[in-house]
């Protein structure tokens, strides 16, 4: 553990000091809540009697102690309101202490209180509660991060550093409440989403996580090993082939919001851990999905924004349809002016250097098509757009084309640039699904890591029989991006994976006595918030012996001050 600060040495002397009073500061018992912030602010002038008995609990996020009265700001779930205190309403005896020694030196800025008094205004006309009686329902121990807010709202000194935000997201939210927003939102999408496939009669299920075939996508699993079973097991990267099982035995539609884990890159839009939602639908096709999607996406635009459009980034974008529809092969020669649906594995790859895009032996025909779009089509592709019709060799799960020979009946939906949706013309030939599997064995044995196994229950459970189906997976992260404006996805997770945390160094006494310190003022310099040698050095020299002297008279040391040219000696 990290040497302690001078501010987190100090709350916990004040947590000794409140058990000491014999109040304890993380009291077991419930704390009824009757009002909230939001609440207040907003309905008060309205209905001014309604609010004449509340209690509320949250952070002291500010305070301004001014004798016998002060003013605090208490934050909730739902925001920020000004609190009233006065002395002698919550000590109405001759026993000041609540006041004068608990309120006024022994909570902090983060300490969580529970108020209960009535609301009024203030002669500036701002809405406060006037407290009558305060409780304490939780010591910080460590400070939080100074926000500091003018008049107008701007933020100075924020909690902006993106790695602290992501890593210590119960400080974000708590000094950057707005953010709280974008997670409201993210609800608002997947309760929309869930209500509108109820409403259409369609079954919420849950599949496994744990497979010991990891099959659905294209993609590289997370391993791992079953001890009681003596079996590897894989983290799942679909869902895919356990939901058109269910339809095999035989519900009409079924979905499943569920975590996906893929054992690939990260970066602003991937995360190797993500929500998707995956929807079946038996007797459907993918011409039938994309009416449904264009409904559904429109309707979830509504809930969070209220209207279908939204900014994201320099676009605006307008989720209502109809959606352009462009064919994979269509949209390559739209943007390069290249037709490759002829062409063959040798001329793909030729392709593929002429424009300068990197590929490998282990890519087979669908794998070359797929760079060129991805490099070349898919910025492009700003409004919602349609990509359709892939070849047969990058769809193993999906149906063939109706009409057109090499291809198979699956679209992409893509938005601002990305991929959101992927949906298929399910494949429901039991022989023809072998087949393609068998296909996948050999570019894995080409060296195609994300290659699709083959899962002989899945193909057992086709041979039974399934009706003709439509599939649809939404990557719902990467929708609530767009629907947010939120250019990562680390800003849509409340705890996307980090690196591990790089732990501060912590020298030793000893450190800081062959650096000339003497022993005895060694934990005052650390108690001064210096936990190395380096950290002392890079300080102000005169600063640090002036502290000395403040920190020997606030700590009560009976020890001989340093001469100072002893103490600049340290910085040599």
């Amino acid at each position: 553990m990290a040497a302690l600060s001078e501010q987190e040495i100090l709350r916990r002397e004040s947590l000794q000091q409140l058990r000491a009073l014999g109040i304890e500061p993380y009291p077991a018992e419930a704390y009824a809540v009757n009002a909230w912030a939001q609440d207040i602010k907003d309905n008060f002038n309205a209905n001014p009697e309604a609010y004449q008995q509340v209690q509320l609990a949250g952070r002291i996020m500010t305070r301004r102690i001014m004798g016998n009265a002060s003013f605090l700001e208490l934050q909730d779930s739902t925001g920020r309101v000004q609190v009233y205190l006065k002395r002698d309403d919550i000590c109405p005896g001759e026993d000041k202490t609540l006041y004068n020694t608990v309120f006024k030196k022994l909570l902090d800025i983060g300490d969580y209180i529970g108020i209960k008094g009535y609301v009024f205004l203030t002669q500036t006309g701002e809405i406060s509660v006037h407290t009558q009686e305060m409780t304490v329902l939780a010591k910080s121990l460590k400070p939080l991060p100074i926000v500091k807010r003018d008049e107008e709202g701007n933020t100075f000194d924020g909690f902006t550093d993106p790695e602290l935000r992501y890593r210590q997201r119960y400080v974000d939210l708590t000094v950057n409440p707005d953010f709280k927003q974008i997670f409201m939102k993210r609800t608002k999408v997947i309760s929309t989403m869930r209500n509108y496939f109820n409403e259409q009669g369609w079954f919420e299920v849950e599949t496994p996580i744990l497979q010991p075939v990891h099959g659905g996508a294209a993609a590289r699993p997370f391993a791992t090993h079953h001890n009681t079973l003596d079996m590897p097991l894989f983290l799942r990267i679909a869902n895919e082939l356990y939901l058109k099982r269910l339809i095999v035995a035989g519900f009409d539609g079924v979905y499943e919001f569920g975590k996906m884990f893929r054992n690939e890159g990260m970066d602003r839009t991937h995360n190797p851990e993500f929500t998707m939602m995956e929807i079946y639908v038996a007797y459907k096709d993918y011409i039938w999905m994309m009416a449904m999607l264009e409904q559904c996406l429109e309707k979830v635009a509504r809930a969070v924004n209220g209207v279908p459009t939204v900014q994201v980034g320099a676009n605006e974008i307008n989720f209502a349809g109809p959606y352009e529809k462009l064919s994979m092969y269509d949209s390559i020669l739209k943007y390069t002016g290249i037709d490759v649906s002829a062409m063959d594995e040798a001329a793909l790859r030729q392709t593929c250097r002429d424009l300068a895009i990197e590929v490998d032996t282990t890519m087979g025909k669908g794998k070359l098509v797929d760079e060129i779009f991805s490099a070349k089509v898919e910025a492009n592709l700003i409004q919602p757009t349609y990509i359709t019709d892939y070849p047969v060799e990058m769809s193993p799960l999906a149906k063939k084309h109706r009409t057109k020979e090499g291809l198979v009946e699956r679209f992409e939906l893509f938005v601002n640039g990305k991929e959101l949706g992927n949906a298929y013309s399910e494949l429901n030939d039991p022989l023809d699904q072998r087949q393609r599997l068998e296909d996948q064995l050999i570019l894995a044995g080409r060296g195609d890591d994300e290659a699709m196994a083959m899962d002989e229950d899945f193909l057992r459970a086709l041979e039974y029989g399934m009706p003709p189906t439509s599939g649809l997976g939404i990557g719902i992260d990467r929708l609530v991006m767009m629907l947010t404006n939120q250019s990562t996805i680390q800003e849509v997770l409340f705890f996307p994976q980090m690196r591990p945390e790089k732990k501060a160094k912590v020298a030793t006494a000893d450190d800081f006595i062959e650096a000339g310190v003497p022993a005895e003022w060694v934990p005052v310099v650390n108690k001064m918030g210096f936990n190395t040698v380096e950290e002392l050095k890079a300080a102000n020299p005169n600063k640090v012996f002036n502290d000395l002297g403040g920190m020997r008279k606030k700590m009560k040391l009976d020890i001989t001050m340093p001469a100072k040219e002893a103490v600049m000696a340290w910085f040599e």
